[in-house]
């Protein structure tokens, strides 16, 4: 008797092309906390902690939406002498970003993210980049997220941390640039290292790009698109500056903020998928919502 073959959530996305534009989660605050032990499969939910330091600090996360990562580098679980770290990173309207690092050893220094949370961090760190290798949660995000966690770490050892669940496990690998907030995936270790490399040069491209984070998902599937015809940019050099809605099509002026980039007008369209097996943990089917880009025009150039 044949036995049925396992089943990977991001290969069979890719074999049915699901749509990676606009799918990247809503968020401009990052917490990070360095656990170099094995990750539960719900992350900071499952770890041991204090009960009243855990519920502080989930409670004052809750409040301002943030993600909570668990973190740590590749290959080097228990190999550190050093305390592990933790991390609030902290995108504004502006544009500007801000983190705030500290370390702990007891699960009562955690509580000083709670504070961390309620200033404004300081400027001129230079990104972070998360990788998701978060294997309890999906296999996929081990399977292809561990390879690139490596090949990044290689090339930006000091920047590059593996983290847990950060959304989209069919789109592993998921690479995330915070506190920017820009979402990356089906990425391996040659196209992560292209897209990272571009990202830190200040040049974002349409492939791999799943989203900004302070977009909603048709602005993200409307800007992937003008990046993909006019080519890479900066992390803001472009600004949504009009989204009417007409039920399942959106209309969105995409507005070059330097010299030389164009305006365009952008027309998405959204529909619900078929059910399909979206996780690899997931035994049912479950339908989602896609975004196409209908029309793209170019209007007028700064």
């Amino acid at each position: 008797m044949t036995e049925p073959s396992r089943f990977f959530c991001a290969e069979a996305a890719r074999v049915r092309g699901d749509a990676l534009a606009g799918t990247a989660p809503y968020g401009s605050v990052w917490i990070l906390i360095e656990h170099r032990g094995g990750w539960p499969a719900n992350g900071f939910d499952g770890l041991d902690l204090e009960p009243g330091v855990k519920a502080r600090v989930y409670a004052a996360a809750a409040a301002l939406r943030a993600r909570m990562l668990l973190i740590r580098r590749h290959g080097r679980r228990t190999t550190s002498s050093s305390p592990p770290r933790w991390a609030v990173l902290r995108q504004y309207a502006d544009g500007e970003h801000r983190q705030h690092w500290g370390t702990w050893r007891r699960d009562e220094d955690l509580g000083e993210i709670v504070e961390a949370l309620d200033t404004p961090g300081e400027p001129g760190w230079p990104p972070v980049v998360l990788v998701c290798a978060h294997g309890t949660h999906d296999t996929c995000c081990a399977v292809r997220g561990r390879p690139v966690g490596r090949a990044l770490s290689e090339r930006w050892p000091e920047l590059v941390w593996e983290c847990t669940h950060v959304g989209g496990d069919r789109f592993a690998a998921n690479v995330v640039v915070a506190p920017d907030g820009v979402y990356y995936g089906n990425l391996d270790g040659p196209t992560a290292v292209t897209a990272v490399g571009e990202h830190l040069a200040g040049r974002i491209h349409g492939d791999h790009l799943r989203g900004y984070t302070d977009l909603v998902p048709p602005q993200q599937a409307a800007l992937a698109a003008v990046l993909r015809h006019a080519g890479p940019a900066g992390r803001h050099d472009y600004a949504i500056e009009e989204t009417v809605r007409d039920h399942d099509r959106w209309y969105i002026r995409v507005t070059g903020r330097l010299t030389g980039l164009s305006t365009f007008e952008v027309e998405v369209r959204s529909h619900r998928t078929p059910p399909n097996r979206l996780t690899c943990r997931g035994l049912h089917a479950a339908s989602s919502v896609s975004y196409e880009v209908t029309a793209l025009h170019v209007g007028r150039t700064r």
